[in-house]
């Protein structure tokens, strides 16, 4: 049985002018990145570089359709490198790119086609929380299908990660928050996955302790101080990263999803939404299991009595760093509660297929229902 891989060779600079020297980044190489960190980080080095800006075809979460925009213009270049330097919606978009003969990215997302890697591709992170950069897997909103679809195959993996701090200095603080939980929860859904392992908690149990002791020095601190401890959260999201590349994630993702299709709310506070609902429920089906070890690991970081509700101080932690809000709120109807259940029953079982226990329809539904 298959238990771990890590496919990127890592390296870390202080500053993006040492990666350029070092990679050699020439008229050769595609850079798929966003216009502010190409204005602040990029512009003045004078490459040579073909430069794809996908925020010109749309802006949020990637989708098909702007994939496809994006591989139409790159269609239009000779190029022997990818490079993506950004979140996680810049990484999932130019993975396409790496691949030969790609014209429809729903084709990929539905494994219509052969996939053959003919591109050598370069990840650099400029968010601490997808961890992308070191992941076979890309997500997109399905515009015609009003929901979120998410592939892994083998010829994603990046060649390189390239971890750079100077890149998330000036990170807008909504975005660092969306993105650090959304690594959190990464790091959680994988110590319980049933792939998981002892090579594979190695990454998740530090990755929880990173960011959640980050987390508390912010609380201590003010989260206004966020920007001074970039990068421990930058390492704790590509341990995360790691971690749940090798054992995918369950529930939390799955019901996240057609919230974040239908009303286009950021992944990461969709996942935070659902994060300690779906664990209070792992603890009440099944306590003794690995859920009982995550309990475990969190009141030992977070510095509780044994006997604490774990959950609810988790939460006090969690709010201190984002406000969660009722799903109504996003725009969600009450008649969707039913219908999200049933969208994720039938849409998402690569998901709930590598949950900690099985969730019934009524668990779900309730679930929406209490979070409503």
């Amino acid at each position: 049985m298959k238990l771990f891989k890590l496919q990127p060779e890592i390296h870390r600079f202080d500053k993006f002018s040492e990666f350029v020297d070092e990679f050699s980044v020439g008229k050769k190489d595609v850079v798929i990145v966003n216009n502010s960190i190409y204005e602040e980080f990029i512009k003045k080095l004078d490459l040579k570089s073909i430069f794809i800006s996908p925020k010109k075809y749309g802006s949020g979460e990637p989708s098909d359709e702007i994939i496809n925009k994006v591989l139409d213009e790159a269609g239009n270049f000779e190029f022997d490198r990818v490079i993506a330097i950004g979140g996680g919606a810049v990484m999932d978009i130019a993975k396409f790119l790496v691949l030969d003969n790609v014209k429809d990215s729903l084709d990929v997302f539905e494994r219509k086609i052969e996939f053959k890697k003919t591109k050598e591709f370069i990840a650099i992170p400029t968010t601490c929380g997808t961890g992308s950069e070191v992941t076979s897997y890309s997500v997109a909103e399905i515009k015609s299908k009003n929901t979120k679809m998410g592939i892994g195959i083998y010829e994603f993996l990046p060649d390189y990660a390239i971890l750079i701090p100077e890149l998330l200095k000036n990170i807008p603080y909504k975005f660092f928050a969306f993105s650090s939980l959304d690594a959190l929860v990464h790091a959680a859904e994988s110590f319980v996955s049933p792939k998981s392992n002892p090579y594979t908690d190695l990454f998740a149990e530090k990755a929880i302790e990173l960011i959640l002791k980050g987390y508390k020095q912010l609380s201590e601190n003010g989260r206004e101080h966020y920007s001074e401890i970039i990068e421990t959260f930058l390492i704790g999201s590509n341990y995360a990263g790691i971690a749940f590349g090798n054992t995918g994630v369950g529930a939390v993702h799955a019901l996240s999803y057609p919230l974040g299709g239908k009303y286009h709310v950021a992944h990461g506070e969709c996942n935070y939404e659902f994060f300690t609902p779906v664990f209070k429920k792992y603890t009440e089906i099944s306590p003794k299991g690995k859920i009982n070890k995550f309990n475990e690991l969190i009141i030992s970081i977070l510095d509780l009595n044994k006997d604490a509700d774990v959950y609810e101080e988790l939460e006090k932690l969690l709010n201190h760093i984002w406000e969660k809000k009722k799903l109504n709120t996003f725009g969600m109807k009450e008649d969707e509660i039913l219908k999200f259940t049933e969208s994720v029953i039938e849409k998402q079982q690569r998901l709930l297929g590598n949950n900690y226990v099985h969730l019934e329809k009524e668990i779900i539904e309730n679930i929406y229902g209490d979070l409503f």
